[in-house]
């Protein structure tokens, strides 16, 4: 019986060890830098650029709903 028990537990917590938590952390933390790096020089113009098409956008309905 506790032979078993070993076999049982025993042999996927060492496949989980193996292969699934070294897998899991590498790609946790590459996200985690991913996140951490923020927006590139381009990322933030266009960004900017998008703010200021919404912007021309709401004054244009705006003027739209006046009239």
């Amino acid at each position: 019986m506790e032979e078993f028990f070993i076999v049982a537990v025993g042999v996927p917590m060492i496949l989980f060890m193996l292969f699934v938590a070294p897998t899991w952390l590498v790609l946790h933390y590459r996200g985690k830098r991913q996140i951490n790096k923020g927006l590139s020089e381009n990322d933030y113009k266009d960004l900017q650029i998008l703010a200021d098409k919404a912007e021309q956008m709401s004054e244009r309905i705006k003027t739209l709903e006046t009239i």
